[in-house]
């Protein structure tokens, strides 16, 4: 019985570790989780294991999607995407690819074999060194040929400053130069042409009105004012020509002039027989002195200017002297007209220049001096550009003139004649497409003043 019974219980035994080992797996006591991290894990081991034992075909990409099959290896550096409508994967070459397809011989059943050169940091650190040596040496040569090329072109300082001191040069600044010059004027050594020479460059430093107004400072000035003195006629013209340019917009200048005596010497000059060129820049001078300084036109007007200026007008052969004086007062008039219309526009009752505007007595003066007349006549002046001139100044001085006007009855027929020969002047503008053209302008000058007159 003793051995019956144990032999029952290994059989029991035995009956009970079968069962366990081939349990339900509903009924085992396993974690869920794992078991499916598990089972994942045995999935892709096992398509991974199918992978390796399956033969790998390889993909040829163009520059076309191409759609891929499962089990075709891609080339390192083709475009894959997914195809939402399809749900396949398709495959083409980069735009921008340049490498070749290293896979066209390549045969079913072997494996892609990509073959990648790697770079250790010391071996970019080499390349990059070379690579800056080289640029180094690039750009030396630039250097050194630019370097050769300015040689070639320029000289050295150092010899430049060694041939101005065997030449002796000397730089001077404008006011040595002005010195110069007014030393050589006024030197009795010097000769005539030497004089004049001196006048003619003295003229191109004072346009300037610094090296004008430093003119005053060592008595350049009235070395020169002194020179209308001279009996020559050419040291008149030229020192003329000097204080022309030395007063042209420059009061302070113009204010020495008046009291050092120029106003009178340049009316002399005009009122005595003097060549025609030595005139001509005796009134340019008496011209640049009156313009904008209403002082000197009062002193003008008390020394006779006016009468001087009509016997001007008045010779023979001095027609373009004529032109001159009439452009003068007609300047003279307007000026003193936009004076007092500036200060009325400013509400300025009593400004000085404005009250010595106003005691220029310049309107009653030309009506007295008969410039009414005089103008008027000046009209028989063959040139267009005189004419124009004249009839500017007539405008001017119509609210003056009127009456004399309305009593000439040359001057209308004068008009009439001007009306007649630049309307047919006017239609040939016209003609040529000028809508605005220059004996148009004329044209209503003159029928501004037939109107006026009426």
């Amino acid at each position: 019985m003793a051995p019956l019974g144990l032999l029952l219980g290994l059989l029991g035994a035995s009956c009970f570790t079968f069962c366990l080992s081939h349990q339900n797996a509903e009924f085992a006591l396993t974690n869920p989780e794992k078991s499916s991290a598990r089972k994942t894990e045995r999935k892709e081991t096992a398509a991974e294991e199918e992978l390796d034992s399956e033969l790998l075909e390889v993909f040829h990409p163009t520059h076309e999607w191409q759609a891929l099959r499962p089990g075709q290896a891609v080339p390192a550096g083709s475009h894959v995407r997914l195809n939402l409508q399809t749900g396949s994967r398709e495959v083409k070459l980069q735009d921008e690819d340049t490498f070749r397809n290293t896979l066209k011989g390549s045969k079913k059943g072997k494996r892609l074999d990509i073959s990648t050169n790697t770079y250790t940091s010391q071996d970019l650190k080499s390349a990059l060194a070379k690579f800056k040596e080289g640029a180094e040496m690039e750009s030396s040569k630039e250097d050194k040929a630019r370097q050769a090329e300015v040689k070639r072109l320029f000289r050295p300082i150092e010899e430049l400053k060694k041939d101005f001191e065997e030449l002796n040069v000397v730089i001077e600044t404008d006011m040595q130069i002005m010195v110069r010059l007014i030393n050589k004027f006024n030197s009795s050594s010097s000769s005539l042409e030497e004089k004049i020479a001196a006048l003619f460059d003295l003229e191109y430093y004072v346009h300037q009105m610094d090296n004008a107004q430093d003119l005053l400072s060592f008595g350049g000035l009235q070395v020169v004012i002194n020179g209308l003195n001279s009996t020559e006629p050419l040291v008149k013209e030229y020192a003329a020509f000097v204080l022309g340019a030395a007063f042209s917009s420059n009061p302070k200048v113009q204010v020495e002039a008046i009291e050092g005596g120029a106003l009178q010497k340049l009316l002399v000059i005009l009122a005595t027989e003097q060549p025609l060129p030595a005139k001509k820049k005796v009134l340019f001078a008496l011209c640049s002195l009156l313009r904008h300084f209403p002082y000197a036109q009062q002193q003008f007007l008390k020394l006779g200017g006016l009468q001087v200026l009509r016997s001007l007008v008045q010779e023979k052969g001095t027609e373009v002297l004529a032109v001159r004086v009439v452009t003068l007062l007609y300047d003279l008039v307007t000026e003193k007209m936009f004076a007092e219309e500036e200060a009325e526009l400013t509400q300025e009752t009593s400004p000085e220049k404005l009250q010595q505007y106003r005691q220029v007595q310049l309107l009653p003066g030309l009506r007295e001096q008969g410039w009414c007349e005089i103008t008027a006549h000046l009209l028989e002046l063959p040139e267009h550009d005189a004419r124009e001139k004249v009839l500017q100044t007539l405008g001017a001085l119509l609210a003056t003139c009127r009456d004399h006007y309305h009593k000439d009855p040359q001057l209308s027929k004068m008009l009439a004649s001007l009306q007649a020969e630049y309307q047919a002047l006017a239609a040939l503008e016209l003609a040529d497409g000028e809508d605005d053209g220059y004996f148009q302008d004329l044209l209503g000058s003159v029928n501004s003043l037939l109107m006026e007159l009426r």
